[in-house]
């Protein structure tokens, strides 16, 4: 630092400056901030020593591998498994009775839906047939 900037520097230090109360605040609370950011930062730091030295971390670590390799060797699993199945014929021959099923299942529907139509159209001769024997049998338990 050059003379003529530490004499300045030392004239503004020794030289009251007036401010007024709202600047004044905010000065403290800049202050008070970059004091609670020390605090954090000392605290974060004991904190992760403390971790360190406990193995906590390691132990973290290890149980996240051992997870992991889990979650790895399911998805082989179900992998070689879908493969040999698809191999096999087996989805194949799952999705082709599906279809089968799906085709029967409409013509069943197709016969209900006739059946219906049909007893429906029968009915009044039904009916008809139903009132004439039950007359004629009135009449001849008379």
């Amino acid at each position: 630092m050059s003379s003529s900037a530490h004499e300045a520097e030392e004239k503004l230090d020794n030289s009251k400056v007036a401010l007024d109360e709202n600047t004044q605040k905010t000065i403290e609370s800049i202050k008070n901030v970059a004091s609670s950011i020390r605090e954090a930062s000392s605290k974060a730091r004991d904190t992760m020593r403390v971790l360190r030295q406990s193995g906590a971390i390691e132990e973290l670590t290890t149980a996240i591998q051992e997870a992991m390799i889990a979650a790895r060797d399911t998805t082989r699993e179900i992998s070689d498994t879908a493969k040999d199945l698809r191999d096999r014929g087996i989805i194949k021959d799952t999705a082709s009775t599906i279809d089968e099923t799906t085709r029967a299942a409409r013509d069943i529907a197709e016969t209900v839906k006739t059946t219906a139509q049909q007893v429906k159209e029968a009915a009044p001769e039904t009916i008809e047939t139903v009132k004439k024997v039950s007359t004629a049998k009135k009449k001849k338990n008379k």
